[in-house]
């Protein structure tokens, strides 16, 4: 099939850094291509890609020219899949609503992924001008504020079985990795680290409009020794920090859509301790994977039962549950739907490398 992936613009694919929706794409992109299909990604002309990389904006918004304008940027996005969507069996847009009223008017089938909170005010007037519009969610929870959108499927991210090499040796610190915002939970996690007695390291970004909640809150309580904070990580050094890592603290106070920290540290056969929350049942199962827990009394008592988790079995259900190859198999599946129900008759079959 020949499938155009839009990306969005505020990092490149994959992100340099932050950046999850943007790390899925890359990954869905990658094992497309390797499923035998023909894939154009739009996308910040940083990115890099196995398939055809379409650059839209020269660099990501975030570490690009300073005061670039994102609804300029957007623009030039939609423009460019406007020219070229007769090119292709189906879109896939991962930009949310900003292009469905373009979308909805070329002829070419189209998906939408949302990757984001769908609790907000006016989605469901959204949904309503849109009702033929497919959309796929990336965990059951997310899409319960939405009931009436057209749901083809909920689709879990994966990423790529050799990303990251697992450790089965007992962890020294607790992890947290993240943005620095109070709905992550990092101040939950710094108290349930002082009462289970051992250290907290914290791999996040500091948003621009959070720095006076980590000033207050956060700063102060960080001491460079029983917590600390090593900022923002890439691939490789993520693998370090979540594999040493006992366990990876996820204390979320808001709806987590699915949370791809928690298949990232499962990859390192590190489990997790999480908040039910959102996503969190979909993706951990207690008492294999990790420990659901209430509340930070609960958290602090999952710790001490850390040592009857098998870091093995761990690994074991992040490859059988949630990697890329997984994935792409589900989307492409999907894919298959749309088109042949726009075109009966339908049944190119991909070659697979």
């Amino acid at each position: 099939m020949r499938i155009a992936q839009l990306a969005p613009l505020a990092e490149s694919v994959p992100p340099k850094l932050y950046g999850g929706t943007e790390r899925v794409v890359a990954w869905l992109v990658d094992d497309l291509v390797k499923l035998g299909h023909h894939v154009t990604l739009f996308a910040s002309g940083d990115s890099r890609t196995t398939g055809k990389l379409h650059p839209v904006w020269p660099r990501a918004l975030r570490l690009g020219r300073k005061g670039a304008d994102p609804g300029a940027a957007s623009a030039m996005l939609l423009e460019a899949i406007a020219k070229r969507a007769r090119e292709f069996d189906v879109i896939h847009a991962h930009v949310d609503w900003l292009p469905l009223p373009l979308l909805t008017r070329l002829g070419v089938p189209f998906l939408t992924t949302t990757h984001g909170r769908l609790d907000l005010p006016g989605l469901p007037d959204v949904i309503r001008q849109f009702p033929e519009a497919s959309f796929v969610s990336i965990s059951d929870h997310q899409r319960l504020p939405l009931p009436d959108a057209k749901w083809i499927g909920t689709i879990q991210h994966g990423l790529p079985s050799e990303l990251l090499r697992p450790s089965y040796e007992d962890g020294s610190y607790l992890a947290f990795l993240g943005r620095l915002t109070a709905e992550k939970g990092p101040e939950d996690a710094i108290r349930i680290a002082h009462a289970a007695r051992m250290p907290l390291r914290i791999a996040a970004k500091i948003p621009r409009a959070e720095t006076a909640y980590f000033r207050k809150h956060l700063e102060p309580r960080i001491d460079g020794e029983k917590i600390q904070l090593i900022g923002e990580v890439d691939d490789i050094k993520k693998q370090a920090f979540l594999s040493e890592a006992a366990a990876l603290l996820f204390p979320i106070d808001w709806p987590e859509p699915f949370g791809l920290v928690m298949i990232e540290a499962m990859a390192c056969g590190t489990p997790v301790i999480a908040y039910r929350s959102g996503s969190v049942p979909e993706v951990i199962e207690h008492g294999v994977t990790g420990f659901i827990v209430e509340n930070e009394e609960q958290a602090v008592k999952a710790v001490d039962e850390l040592g009857k988790l098998d870091r093995r079995k761990v690994r074991a259900r992040f490859e059988e549950r949630f990697t890329a190859r997984r994935m792409a198999r589900q989307y492409e599946q999907r894919y298959r739907e749309l088109v042949a129900a726009a075109a009966p008759g339908f049944n190119m079959q991909p070659q697979e490398t």
